[in-house]
C-alpha cells in the first residue's frame, strides 16, 4: 500500500526513508497535487513502524515544503512539485543502473532470530485477551497504558531482575525511539545540554540533537560509561547504557553506578538508562518515570498520541501473567548463547589470534577489535558492494578516532552455519581489501 517499501539493513533511519519514498512519489508525479496522504496511525501500521516515525516523516515533508498540514484536515500534497525527468543528472541515471548485491554475510546488529518468535502462543493469548476485554478498554485509555500490562510487568521485573517496582511509576510506550522523544522533551531546558556514553547508538543521540541538545561525549572502556570523565560543570541528563554497554558490549560495575548515582545528585540530574536489548522487546516497551515528572509526561503522551493499542498491551499482559513470556526468553537466551559461541569459533578459526571480543558474553552481536586493521565508511561502503553488511563501532562514535580497529557483528538472527559461512567471506574480503589498500598507500 502506498508503494513504500523500507529496508531495515541501510544506515538510513525509517523515517528518512518514509519521507524520502513519499518525496519522490510527489516529485514523480505519482501523489497529486492536493492528495491526501494517509493519517499517521494507518501508515504506521501498514509499514510495521511506529506512529511517531511517520510522525516525524510527516513532518520533514511539512517543514521542506512538500506537504501541508491544517488543524482537522489530513496531510495533503502541495503544488508545483513535479520535475521533468529527462533532466535527471547523469550522476541520477547512473544510480539506478547499479546493482544492489544480495547480501551474503549480514551482521545486523540488534536483529533477533524472528523466525523463533511462539506464534501459535501469541495467536492464543491475543485472541484469549481480545475476547475477555472489557468493552471499555476498547476507546482510549489514558497515556499510561493498561494496568493489567504495568503490573505484570512489574512482577516480571522482581522476578528477573529483584527490582520492587510500582506499577505506577510504569508507562507503557511504542518502543525506545518514541520513550526518548518523551523524555528529550520532558527535560528540555532553555539551553538544553546532555553527556553521552562515547560511543554511544548514535541514531538514539540523534533524537536529542533534532531538538537542540548540546551533547558532550564521555569516553567509555570495557567496563562502561568512565565515571572518573564526568564534568561537574554539567547539568543536563545523562544517556547510559549500563546493563549492556551499546556497542561495546559491557557491564558497568557497582561501584561505577554508585558513582554515577552520586555525580547525577550533586548536579541536580537525571540519568536516562536505556535498557535497550532486555528482553528483546519491540513495539512495546515502557519506561520508569520518576513521580515529580509524571504529570508532565502524562500531558506530553496525550499530545502525541495518546497510548498503545489496547489489544497489543492485554495480549502481552496474559503472555507475562502464563509464563509464557518467561519460557520463551529462556530458550532464546540459550539459543543466543549458542550462536555467540559459534561466532568466537569462527573468529578463531578464520583470524586465529588477530582479534578479541569486547563486552560481556550476552546480546544480540559483539564488538569485536582486530589488531592493525582500520575500519571506516570507505570499507563499510566496499563490504556492503560486495555483500557484506557490518558496522564499524566508530559510525557509533561522537568523537572519532579511539575505536577504528572495532567491528559490530550481529548474529541473533544467523543459524551457525550461516554465521560461520559470514566469518569466512568477512575474512576473505578483509585480507583482500587490506592488501589492496596497503598497495595504494
Amino acid at each position: 500500500m502506498w508503494g513504500i517499501e523500507l529496508d531495515r539493513s541501510l544506515d538510513i533511519s525509517l523515517k528518512r526513508q518514509i519521507y524520502q519514498r513519499l518525496r519522490d512519489q510527489m516529485i514523480n508525479g505519482i501523489l497529486k497535487e492536493g492528495s491526501p496522504l494517509p493519517s499517521t496511525r494507518e501508515l504506521a501500521q501498514t509499514l510495521a513502524v511506529s506512529r511517531n516515525t511517520v510522525n516525524e516523516a510527516y513532518d520533514m515533508l511539512i517543514a521542506e515544503g512538500y506537504a501541508e498540514s491544517r488543524q482537522g484536515a489530513p496531510t495533503r500534497v502541495v503544488g508545483g512539485l513535479i520535475l521533468d525527468q529527462a533532466k535527471q543528472s547523469a550522476f541520477q541515471q547512473h544510480q539506478e543502473t547499479i546493482p544492489v548485491p544480495s547480501l551474503r554475510a549480514d551482521f545486523k546488529t540488534g536483529q533477533p532470530d524472528l523466525r523463533q518468535f511462539p506464534r501459535y502462543a501469541w495467536q492464543r493469548v491475543f485472541q484469549k485477551a481480545l475476547g475477555e476485554m472489557p468493552v471499555e478498554l476498547l476507546g482510549y485509555g489514558g497515556p499510561q497504558g493498561l494496568v493489567q500490562l504495568r503490573e505484570e510487568i512489574a512482577a516480571w521485573l522482581l522476578r528477573s531482575k529483584g527490582l520492587t517496582v510500582d506499577a505506577g511509576d510504569i508507562y507503557i510506550t511504542a518502543g525506545a525511539t518514541q520513550a526518548l522523544h518523551l523524555v528529550a522533551d520532558l527535560l528540555h531546558t532553555d539551553h538544553p545540554e546532555m553527556l553521552a556514553e562515547d560511543p554511544c547508538n548514535i541514531e538514539m543521540i540523534q533524537t536529542f540533537i533534532q531538538k537542540g541538545y548540546t551533547v558532550t561525549p564521555v569516553p567509555v572502556d570495557a567496563h562502561g560509561i568512565q565515571t572518573n570523565a564526568l564534568s561537574l560543570d554539567h547539568h543536563g541528563p545523562i544517556y547510559v547504557t549500563p546493563s549492556h554497554q551499546f556497542p561495546l558490549g559491557g557491564i558497568l560495575p557497582a561501584a561505577r553506578r554508585a558513582e554515577l548515582i552520586r555525580f547525577a545528585r550533586r548536579c541536580g540530574s537525571y540519568v536516562i538508562e536505556d535498557d535497550y536489548d532486555s528482553e528483546y522487546r519491540y513495539r512495546i516497551g515502557y519506561v520508569l518515570v520518576p513521580r515529580e515528572l509524571q504529570s508532565r509526561w502524562r500531558r506530553l503522551r496525550t499530545y502525541t498520541d495518546v497510548q498503545n493499542p489496547p489489544f497489543e498491551q492485554a495480549a502481552l499482559a496474559e503472555f507475562l501473567r502464563t509464563r509464557k513470556f518467561d519460557r520463551h526468553i529462556a530458550r532464546m537466551k540459550k539459543l543466543y548463547r549458542e550462536r555467540r559461541q559459534a561466532l568466537l569459533d569462527a573468529l578463531a578459526d578464520c583470524f586465529g589470534e588477530q582479534w578479541r571480543p569486547w563486552g560481556d558474553a550476552a546480546g544480540l552481536h559483539l564488538a569485536v577489535e582486530f589488531a592493525g586493521m582500520a575500519f571506516d565508511d570507505s570499507f563499510r561502503d566496499h563490504a556492503r558492494r560486495s555483500g557484506i553488511l557490518t558496522v564499524p563501532v566508530e559510525h557509533h562514535c561522537i568523537r572519532k578516532g579511539r575505536h577504528t580497529d572495532k567491528l559490530l557483528l550481529g548474529y541473533g538472527h544467523l543459524e551457525p552455519g550461516e554465521i560461520r559461512y559470514s566469518v569466512q567471506y568477512l575474512q576473505q574480503f578483509a585480507a583482500e581489501y587490506f592488501k589492496e589498500h596497503a598497495r595504494h598507500r
